[in-house]
């Protein structure tokens, strides 16, 4: 994929072990010292979040060079998995929470994405218009038909969410033929509430801007939720169908997401 500049600013896939440890150590500032997750020993003495997917999986980074060459400052970050990849190694992240075998019934390659962040510092209109024109970049150059990943919402109790989660399932939900579905022994029904009880303007307020993002271009979601509580999360599976993205997405989801995100 092209590489694309803003100014100092420049979205590309990583290309270098020591640039993924630095968009580990932006996810563990992000993630654990910002937003509450639970950190493993190992995580916490080394101030990275990481795991085994990282060396698996390509790095979208965003990188600030105004200080000059050989300071690599990331400032933003998509962890992205294809399907040939994951198959070859060990399956998709997201496995752990959704059966994602409807998906094989979705034709032609898939993206998982995750392990999304951007520097508190950079959060502004045109740093994720950069980060999503990489996105759309990669999607056409690789030929991915659908991305999809494990979507966030702040914190674990359900009552905070109950409208939202609703909303999701009477409105969003993905077709059933291709539908990935909580695993059994985690799965929380995603209709919190009956139908006729629940606000839509309360369910609005409640969605994470990450999933209204992907909401406004057409964005489904999976069946069931699951708690994450390493993350302090409660996690829907969500799907793009690529065709949505390209320009559209991306004015679409910077209109609508000018917070943190992060799944």
């Amino acid at each position: 994929m092209s590489q694309n500049v803003e100014g100092d600013l420049i979205v590309r896939l990583a290309d270098s072990e020591r640039e993924i440890d630095a968009a580990q150590a932006l996810r563990y500032r992000v993630f654990f010292e910002n937003m509450g997750a639970t950190p493993t020993a190992e995580a916490r003495r080394l101030a990275r979040d990481f795991d085994a997917f990282d060396p698996v999986c390509e790095h979208l980074l965003i990188i600030d060079r105004s200080q000059g060459p050989g300071n690599t400052k990331v400032v933003g970050t998509y962890r992205l998995l294809r399907a040939g990849r994951a198959k070859a190694a060990l399956g998709f992240y997201s496995d752990s929470e959704f059966d994602l075998t409807p998906l094989r019934a979705y034709p032609g390659e898939h993206l998982e994405l995750g392990r999304s962040c951007v520097d508190p510092a950079y959060r502004s209109r045109s740093v994720l218009q950069l980060l999503w024109k990489g996105i759309s970049d990669y999607l056409v150059a690789n030929d991915i038909t659908l991305m999809f990943g494990c979507a966030s919402f702040p914190g674990t109790n359900l009552a905070e969410m109950s409208h939202a989660l609703s909303s999701l399932a009477y409105h969003n939900a993905a077709s059933s033929a291709w539908s990935p579905r909580a695993r059994a022994d985690r799965h929380i029904p995603l209709a919190q509430l009956p139908a006729d009880r629940v606000d839509a303007r309360r369910a609005i307020r409640e969605i994470p801007p990450l999933i209204k993002g992907y909401l406004r271009v057409g964005g489904v979601v999976g069946d069931g939720a699951v708690i994450d509580p390493e993350f302090n999360t409660v996690d829907v599976c969500l799907m793009v169908e690529s065709q949505l993205v390209p320009g559209r997405y991306v004015r679409h989801y910077t209109n609508a997401t000018m917070e943190q995100f992060a799944s």
